[in-house]
């Protein structure tokens, strides 16, 4: 058995031969969710991938010096937030690394992208369209008057996680379909001199269509997070409205919160 503060490191498991797990077994964090926080650490950074295979429980506690109950409990937690999952015959594997992101005003594809989630992009949708009351009044424009209509597929490690509408004013910028499959909205932007201030957001949550389902590839009835937003630039004019979704199983918003003086 190892001692406080020794690192195991595994050489069996192809997909954990890469990774040292540092268990502190002096700490007052149960070792079951120590394990659990770094094989999390190590899904959400790209180093243990969909399809990556664990090994077992009776395994992965020999090669860690750890209790078969420690390891199961650890690995439970992971499955139940759809991180692994167990498959009879085969053992744990990785499922998809969920998406955490901070709530400012960002790109998706930026975030993901710094995360190491291998962001691709499907232009679905690149058009001109009459604004809706709610595009129209979001972007200040008069209803009807023309917008462009962009529509995205956002996928991580091959994945769907998000499918984002957006609406801007037609003479704002190219939005070239090839370029918004290689790069992220609010990057072109910046290259185009338009600079980003400030944002409202509103963040609820909805359940998926059967349309929204199958491009998700979700269940009908799957919980959905929505977000509606209207970005500024550094002049006050607004220059974006969106209206995005994300499957809920794969993705969250991180607040910080501060008491006010």
């Amino acid at each position: 058995m190892a001692k406080a503060g020794d690192r195991a490191r595994t050489t069996a498991a192809p997909a954990l031969s890469s990774l040292d797990f540092a268990l502190d077994r002096g700490s007052p964090v149960p070792l079951y969710h120590q394990l659990a926080q770094q094989l999390e650490a190590a899904i959400e950074h790209g180093i243990l991938t969909p399809g990556n295979l664990l090994g077992n429980e009776v395994d992965l506690s020999v090669r860690l010096g750890l209790s078969r109950p420690t390891v199961r409990q650890a690995i439970q937690s992971l499955v139940d937030k759809g991180l692994l999952v167990r498959r009879r015959g085969v053992g744990t594997q990785v499922v998809h690394s969920q998406v955490k992101r901070p709530l400012e005003l960002s790109s998706l594809y930026d975030d993901l992208e710094a995360a190491g989630q291998g962001p691709t992009t499907e232009v679905v949708r690149n058009e001109v369209v009459p604004a809706s009351c709610d595009v129209a009044a979001a972007l200040g424009v008069a209803e009807g008057s023309e917008v462009t209509a962009l529509e995205r597929l956002r996928r991580t490690h091959g994945q769907p996680v998000a499918l984002l509408c957006n609406y801007l004013p037609c003479a704002l910028l190219d939005l070239d379909s090839a370029r918004l499959e290689s790069t992220g909205l609010y990057r072109m932007m910046r290259s185009a001199g338009i600079t980003l201030h400030s944002a409202r957001q509103t963040v609820g949550a909805r359940a998926a269509s059967a349309e929204e389902a199958a491009r998700l590839d979700e269940h009908e009835g799957a919980a959905l997070l929505t977000m509606q937003r209207t970005a500024y630039d550094d002049t006050g004019r607004p220059v974006e409205y969106a209206t995005h979704i994300y499957r809920a199983s794969r993705y969250t918003f991180d607040f910080q919160l501060l008491v006010r003086p």
